[in-house]
């Protein structure tokens, strides 16, 4: 199968760092070989872990297999999987997602407009166990995954999700990759550094734009324990930690656009509509969902808070001192 014609190359780049999800990584891999729009490369950065990088050299005969040369942790793979990039475009993929047939391809027909730096596309939760009832979609950022309010067509967007996600190879190399000091590191549930680095690209070049695409579909595998109230918790705190660390770099108005529209409208009306349905009988979960909601934005709310006050560089000192340390374990 040769390339969709006029479509640029593009290297699929898929990090990777324990074992425990050997499985779900070779289901990745083998959606990415399905693709309506073959990678010119498959990359898997292994992420500080050498018998997983032993095991994939001997298994994996049709994939590039390299190591994190980066400082450890997703930023630095990412970065690293970049550099190896042959293709005028790089895709990310999750080791835990699955790309729908047609994802490169989805992709791929945005950037025919020049002024398009990224494109992201849509993350389905594909749920271990069933979805908890008081998990709200509006809340599916929590698990990686594209949540209600988000557009239903393509649309310009502050920034992709990191599940799901692609850039001219030109622009990683112009703003030199994502910020080592972001993103998740182990099990430490950091992010915001795809945040950061669209917000500096489009930064670099007037007139330019993010897109989001929902007919670029992948599924995102969420373990159960994902569904938790604790990780939910765990995950907002460290949400807003990660803003906080981002609007020192970019400013607070460039950090927090879009979240302003989420929590002015969105929210609101998940909450009202939760509890509107509690009342009537026709909801008995409405009530709960309307709790869950109020309870992740105040957890957020409260991460940023304190991460504003945190001296310039100790956020992972943070995250490693909380009080519920053993979230921590739960979040991996």
């Amino acid at each position: 199968m040769s390339p969709t014609a006029g479509f640029p190359t593009i290297s699929v780049v898929i990090c990777s760092y324990t074992e425990e999800r050997w499985d779900r990584l070779m289901g990745a891999l083998d959606s990415v070989r399905a693709q309506t729009h073959p990678p010119q490369q498959t990359i898997v950065v292994v992420d500080y872990n050498m018998d997983l990088y032993k095991r994939l050299i001997f298994t994996v005969p049709d994939v590039v297999i390299v190591e994190n040369s980066g400082p450890k942790g997703l930023s630095g793979a990412r970065n690293t999987g970049a550099g190896v990039a042959k293709a005028k475009v790089v895709a990310f993929l999750d080791d835990d997602a699955e790309a729908a047939p047609d994802w490169l391809e989805r992709l791929a027909a945005m950037y025919d407009d020049p002024d398009v730096l990224a494109v992201g596309g849509r993350v389905e939760p594909r749920w271990e166990a069933s979805r908890p009832r008081y998990f709200a979609e509006e809340v599916d950022w929590i698990v990686g995954c594209t949540y209600r309010g988000m557009p239903k067509v393509a649309a310009e967007v502050r920034n992709v999700i990191g599940a799901n996600m692609s850039f001219r190879a030109e622009v990683l190399d112009r703003v030199g990759g994502f910020n080592p000091s972001l993103g998740r590191q182990d099990g430490l549930p950091l992010g915001c550094e795809e945040t950061e680095l669209c917000i500096r690209a489009v930064m670099g070049a007037p007139g330019s734009r993010v897109v989001y695409e929902p007919a670029a579909l992948v599924h995102h595998h969420v373990p159960a324990e994902r569904g938790t109230w604790r990780y939910m918790l765990a995950r907002s705190w460290s949400e807003g930690l990660s803003k906080a660390q981002v609007s020192r770099i970019v400013g607070h108005k460039r950090a927090l656009g879009p979240e302003r529209r989420y929590v002015r409208q969105v929210l609101p009306r998940a909450v009202f509509a939760g509890i509107r349905g509690w009342i009537r009988g026709n909801d008995p979960a409405g009530l709960s969902r309307a709790g869950a909601i109020l309870t992740v934005l105040a957890a957020t709310a409260t991460g940023y808070l304190r991460g504003r006050r945190l001296p310039a560089g100790s956020l992972q000192a943070e995250t490693a001192v909380l009080p519920q340390d053993e979230l921590w374990r739960e979040v991996q």
